[in-house]
């Protein structure tokens, strides 16, 4: 699976000292974009090569499963890349109960000087809230563009990606350990969204 949250640091435009808000609505977000996925989509491909629309629904729960246990200290590898006890079509279901606990955690504000243990180093909560919003927006849209769905992209889930895309993951080099595909180039006028995605190498 194409794990997004090794996208990380920050460029020249900074985003929000406390960047919680964005993630809150990605976290929002992704609940009605779940929620629409019909029973004949499951099995088809998405923009994140090599997985299914299935997978990616399962990936994204186990996603918010884990910044749960990583905001509260836990362990990274505690929690699998994807969700085995949710059964296909309960996936916004089970986004909903892990969206409750996610909550209890993430809107203490002591969690953004907390240390987050990623597993190529700790990082702030602050810095782990912008990694983690970046990671749900690329995977919601992935889902979204294979489903055919158009959920409306509030300019605060973008912004924190935005700011720090540039120097989170270079242009070059791309493949291998770096695990996105060549920048799509967009229009200076496209959407902000279209920005980021093509910058991750989706083609919008």
């Amino acid at each position: 699976m194409t794990d997004t949250s090794q996208a990380s640091g920050a460029s020249a435009t900074r985003p929000p000292a406390d960047p919680r808000g964005g993630l809150f609505k990605a976290v929002e977000l992704a609940t009605g974009v779940l929620a629409a996925i019909r029973p004949d989509q499951y099995d088809q491909g998405t923009p994140c090569p090599e997985y299914s629309v299935r997978d990616l629904a399962n990936h994204l729960v186990s996603v918010l499963r884990r910044l749960t246990v990583l905001g509260n200290g836990g362990s990274f590898m505690s929690v699998p890349n994807l969700a085995p006890d949710v059964a296909d079509g309960a996936w916004a279901e089970a986004w909903t109960g892990a969206a409750k606990e996610f909550d209890a955690v993430w809107s203490d504000p002591a969690v953004l000087g907390r240390q987050i243990a990623l597993p190529w180093g700790p990082v702030p909560g602050a810095v782990a809230s912008v990694i983690y919003t970046n990671e749900f927006v690329l995977h919601i849209w992935d889902i979204a563009k294979a489903t055919g769905q158009s959920p409306q992209w509030d300019p605060e889930v973008l912004a924190a990606p935005l700011a720090v895309m540039q120097r989170a993951v270079p242009a070059e080099p791309r493949g291998g350990q770096v695990p996105f595909g060549p920048v799509v180039e967009v229009h200076e006028d496209a959407p902000d969204i279209d920005k980021l995605v093509g910058w991750y190498g989706r083609r919008p």
